[in-house]
Formats: structure tokens, C-alpha cells, sequence
């Protein structure tokens, strides 16, 4: 099992996967800004994303991107996916040879629409790439609350080590060797959760939310098919577990925009007050043109690019999605 673990980012998962992975490893957290790193290194706090929750003593913070990756066994990435790429090429001439690369990313680059396992893959070629993902809100995994993950890699023996390396008495980890499904599962299903918030802003209730997140279900399952994706990963923890947290929680960052918007507000409104990245705001125009290229229907991802970047009131967002004309359930799903 790997026994130096560098984690690059310093927000609220990273910091939550960090402390998970100190339990089993010594673990050195990359924080951009200097004031984060000493506070977390000294304090045992991060002042910006979890401040209620201490952290573990042995866990080590530095804005030195170099020293943090140093002799590390495994490289976790901790980047909204807009920034993925530049920081990687930042840590790329320092990587470890041989050391893995987990992204715990949940989104898809805007201008090439690769998965950031690909990005990976053109960054740094010969690491082996993976996801960390699942139903994993950061404040209930650190508040010890029981959840469930997978960690998704090719490699079914290094899978195997991440997986005890992850693990915990609270944190149950489990393998899948479906990169491509349960990477796309995380991008899309953070979508959806807009979509879901929007229904909640609106004052709907549980009947349209179960219907959003069913056929945002079967979005993101036919997307991730086409691309070759196994079809039993998205009715697993990285699809269908995922998605239900994304869409219900309070905590959710995607849903809290979709609420507002429903609510009337502007997109400019809602993300200035906020603190952290809502991954699905970004990713929404990615997943409706890779769909495209690959001739999928996504109505529910089309309709929250609509609100987000043409202006269409969200009120208008059910009346589009009712009156598309009938199909059957499974469309586009099996053959």
C-alpha cells in the first residue's frame, strides 16, 4: 500500500480525501495560497472550506507545489476541472516516476471536452489515471457519517491498494475498473442537479424532483454508454448514488444554483456570492456538445445550458421538458 500521498488543492474534498488518506499514509496538502497551508499545517484547520472540522495532526500543508509532490507513492488531483490542466502541467516535471494520478474532479474540460483521466493521459503519459468519485458530500465525511465510494482505475492490483489506502471505518471504498462510466457519471449528474434545484426553486415538489433526477438518470446512462461506459456503473455509487446526493442535499454546491435560479436570479448573481465551484455550471455546455458529437439526446442538460447562458427563464425549463414528444422509457438506452 502506497505510504506518501501528495494531494494538489486544498478545497473542500480535497482537503476531506487528504484527512481520509492520513489515516493509513503520511499525506502533504497543496494549498495555492500560503495562508491556507500554514493554517492547515499548523492549526489543524482549513480557514476557507471546512473551518468547523479539525483536521489530522500528521496531515502536512504547503504552497510549494514541487516539495508537496516530492517522493509522493500517489498524486491525488484536487482541481476544478477549468484549472486541471494548468496545474498539472505545473506538477507534471515533478511527479514522481511510477506514481499514480487519482482525480477526484467531477466535471469535463470546456475548449477539448476530454475527461480529465484523458487530460492526464496528454499531460503526464505513463501514469496511470484514475477517479476517485461517489456520494461523497466533504462536511458529512468528515463529520464521520457512513458513504460509499469507488475508486475507478484499469489497473485491478493498484485499484486494489487505492482502495485500503482510501478506506476508513466510515468511508467504504469499492473498485470498478469503468473509468470512462464513472467519470462521466460525476460530470453529468452535477448537471442534473441543477436541473433539480431549478425544480425546487420553482416550488415543486418530490414528485417533479424524483422525475428530474430519474430521467437524468437515463442522460447521463445513454451519454455514458455511447462513450463505453458499462451500463451497470450508472445505476452504482458513481451514477445513480451520486446523482441522488448531488440532487437532494443542502450541501450541494449545483443544486444551490439551480435553486436560485429557479428563484429568479441571475447566474451572476449566484456564483459571486459563492465561495467554491459548482462544477455542473461549466460542464453543462461540454456535455450538450460531446452528446452531439455523438448523436445522444440530453433535453435535461440542454435546457439548463438554456437558462444558464441564453437567458431562458427557469419557469420556462418543465413546460419544454413536458411537452417533448412521447417516447418510450428506455429510449436510447438498450437496443
Amino acid at each position: 500500500m502506497p505510504t506518501k500521498v501528495a494531494v494538489v488543492g486544498s478545497g473542500s474534498w480535497g482537503t476531506a480525501v487528504a484527512a481520509l488518506a492520513a489515516q493509513r499514509a503520511g499525506v502533504v496538502l497543496w494549498a495555492r495560497r500560503a495562508q491556507v497551508a500554514r493554517a492547515i499545517d499548523q492549526e489543524h484547520r482549513n480557514p476557507d472550506y471546512l473551518p468547523e472540522h479539525p483536521l489530522p495532526a500528521e496531515l502536512r500543508a504547503s504552497s510549494e507545489l514541487a516539495g508537496v509532490l516530492g517522493a509522493a507513492d500517489v498524486v491525488v488531483m484536487a482541481v476544478p476541472s477549468h484549472g486541471f490542466r494548468a496545474i498539472l502541467e505545473q506538477a507534471a516535471p515533478h511527479l514522481p516516476a511510477g506514481a499514480p494520478v487519482v482525480s477526484l474532479t467531477k466535471g469535463l474540460e470546456q475548449q477539448t471536452l476530454r475527461r480529465m483521466t484523458e487530460v492526464v493521459a496528454e499531460v503526464a503519459p505513463g501514469h496511470a489515471a484514475g477517479v476517485l468519485t461517489g456520494p461523497n458530500l466533504a462536511r458529512e465525511v468528515m463529520a464521520g457519517h457512513p458513504t460509499a465510494s469507488v475508486i475507478a482505475l484499469d489497473d485491478e492490483d493498484l485499484a486494489v491498494e487505492l482502495q485500503r489506502l482510501f478506506s476508513t471505518e466510515t468511508f467504504r471504498v469499492y473498485t470498478n475498473p469503468d473509468v470512462v462510466g464513472c467519470e462521466l457519471a460525476g460530470a453529468l449528474k452535477n448537471v442534473m442537479a441543477i436541473a433539480s434545484g431549478m425544480a425546487d426553486g420553482l416550488g415543486f415538489g418530490d414528485n417533479t424532483r424524483a422525475a428530474v433526477m430519474t430521467r437524468g438518470l437515463a442522460e447521463l446512462s445513454r451519454l455514458g454508454i455511447a462513450l463505453g461506459g458499462d451500463p451497470l456503473t450508472f445505476s452504482g455509487l458513481a451514477g445513480m448514488g451520486d446523482l441522488v446526493a448531488t440532487c437532494t442535499s443542502r450541501h450541494s454546491r449545483n443544486r444551490h444554483v439551480g435553486e436560485q435560479l429557479g428563484r429568479g436570479r441571475s447566474l451572476a448573481e449566484v456564483t459571486a456570492e459563492m465561495h467554491m465551484v459548482a462544477e455542473g455550471v461549466k460542464t453543462s455546455s461540454a456535455v450538450v456538445e460531446l452528446a452531439a458529437r455523438h448523436g445522444v439526446e440530453t433535453p435535461i442538460a440542454q435546457q439548463v445550458v438554456e437558462v444558464l447562458y441564453r437567458a431562458k427563464p427557469a419557469a420556462d425549463v418543465i413546460p419544454a421538458l413536458m411537452q417533448r414528444e412521447a417516447k418510450p422509457e428506455l429510449h436510447g438506452i438498450r437496443s
